[in-house]
């Protein structure tokens, strides 16, 4: 990417709209458009104040394009930190495609994917942290990931690390200055502090990776997998969360053979639900393949939906005990899950016949999926299962694995500082490892980049942002 040219792109989705916005930026930006433009006012475009917008028309030479809002930034104070143009026209793809062939013949280039942002952070408008939020932002579908995304953006966790970086910095400084006084046996960095401040990195360090866990399913939806005995309403329950028929529902057993997935946002958190195969023993060989993915989205999911037939169960205890010993080895095999056992047709047992099931499986949750009754209910502890505290708390949370992956690599560092303190290694073996810790804290906000890294993240990104 060159970040000399002039730029151009369409910013708002492609299409015919009531408007569409195209967007330029670079040295030559605002000198351009002006050059096509024809104020009402009568005004010179390229000599109007920043931040101000301009009713005229876009022409090619003679030829009226359309008639259109200018809105002109001038650098440094723009979103690219260079002079931009966003022309507001009408939404005719007609139209859209003439202007941008009006400027790409005067020489402006077409923008790749991410460049306005790419620009914004090359000009220092923002931090590599700040820039991939904004490409957060744009993908969030539900209120915990755009809140995620806004924190982010804001720099709240950047300014985390580069406090970080900044006090281990400083101690480094002191570290690099006793080797030029090696001879001379001096200590400027003070070791007690300096191990208080390890401690406090470390502490930090670790609760910010801790928090990837929460931030990944936040961002992505969090995954539940409804499983159970085959005919006891998975698909009817998911077709009841998500209040339409996406899944076949019949009474005929093992109907479901493949995994069926769709999304719905509750209390602003994104759930992913997983409609799963009955689990039963099983000759049918398609059947069987259906089973292990079950046990494979099990594995996967955050939150485990285990539905029972409480109908059957009341008829036959055997069958309660058969629930049972799927439900402990499910706990068994993942102690760390959230775990909802629901009785599945309850509108039509009685009152005696609920208490007794209760006593045979003491964790469940009853639920009519056909007729909705209690669904309302299940959604509200699909809240409680996934702690989102840490959101309303506004507590850092980290939501990238790239960062999540320097953060462990910076800890690993750390780790080897105290150690190498502890066992009062020289100096010069303490710096190497300092600055490795300093190299991973500098990857995340972009204080240190490749060509290749940047290029990575930034094709990501949409055209026009």
């Amino acid at each position: 990417m060159h970040n000399n040219d002039t730029i151009i792109a369409l910013a708002t989705a492609p299409g015919t709209g009531a408007i569409a916005v195209i967007r330029l930026s670079g040295p030559n930006a605002i000198d351009m458009v002006s050059d096509s433009f024809e104020s009402v006012s009568t005004k010179v475009l390229k000599d109007q104040k920043s931040h101000t917008v301009h009713l005229g028309h876009i022409k090619d030479g003679d030829h009226l394009i359309d008639q259109a809002l200018v809105s002109i930034f001038k650098g440094p104070n723009s979103y690219t930190g260079e002079n931009v143009a966003e022309i507001s026209c009408h939404g005719s793809t007609y139209i859209q495609q003439r202007i941008m062939q009006l400027f790409l013949k005067k020489g402006v280039r077409a923008a790749q994917g991410g460049e306005f942002t790419m620009r914004a952070f090359l000009n220092a408008k923002m931090d590599l942290s700040q820039a991939e939020a904004v490409g957060d932002l744009i993908a969030s579908e539900n209120e915990a990931s755009h809140q995620l995304a806004l924190q982010q953006m804001r720099g709240g966790f950047s300014s985390e690390i580069k406090k970080l970086r900044e006090q281990l910095l400083n101690f480094a400084s002191l570290i690099e200055l006793e080797l030029d006084f090696a001879e001379e046996d001096v200590s400027f960095a003070d070791r007690v502090e300096f191990k208080k401040l390890l401690n406090t990195i470390t502490e930090v360090l670790k609760k910010l990776i801790d928090s990837f866990a929460l931030g990944n399913v936040l961002k992505n939806g969090v995954p539940v997998a409804i499983v159970g005995a085959p005919n006891v309403g998975k698909s009817t329950l998911l077709n009841a969360l998500l209040n339409e028929e996406r899944a076949i529902v019949s009474n005929i057993a093992g109907t479901t053979r493949d995994t069926i997935e769709d999304e719905l946002s509750i209390g602003g958190i994104g759930f992913r639900f997983i409609d799963t195969a009955g689990i039963r023993a099983t000759e049918d060989q398609i059947e069987k393949i259906g089973i292990q993915k079950t046990f494979e989205k099990i594995g996967q999911a955050k939150l485990i939906l285990y539905l029972i037939d409480s109908l059957a169960c009341v008829k036959d205890d055997q069958l309660a005990k058969q629930d049972e010993i799927e439900i402990l080895k499910i706990e068994k095999e993942h102690p760390k899950k959230h775990l909802i056992v629901l009785g599945n047709k309850v509108d039509q047992l009685s009152r005696e016949e609920q208490t007794h099931l209760k006593e045979l499986i003491p964790q469940i949750q009853f639920i009519a999926a056909k007729t909705g009754e209690g669904v309302e209910k299940l959604k509200e502890s699909f809240i409680q299962g996934v702690h989102s505290g840490a959101i309303s708390n506004n507590d850092t949370i980290i939501t990238n694995s790239r960062h999540y992956d320097s953060l462990i690599k910076a800890l690993e560092e750390i780790d080897k500082v105290k150690e190498g303190l502890s066992e009062e290694l020289p100096s010069d073996l303490l710096a190497i490892d300092i600055r490795q810790a300093l190299y991973h804290f500098g990857e995340i906000t972009g204080e240190i980049s490749s060509d290749e890294l940047l290029g990575n993240i930034f094709a990501n990104f949409c055209i026009g942002k």
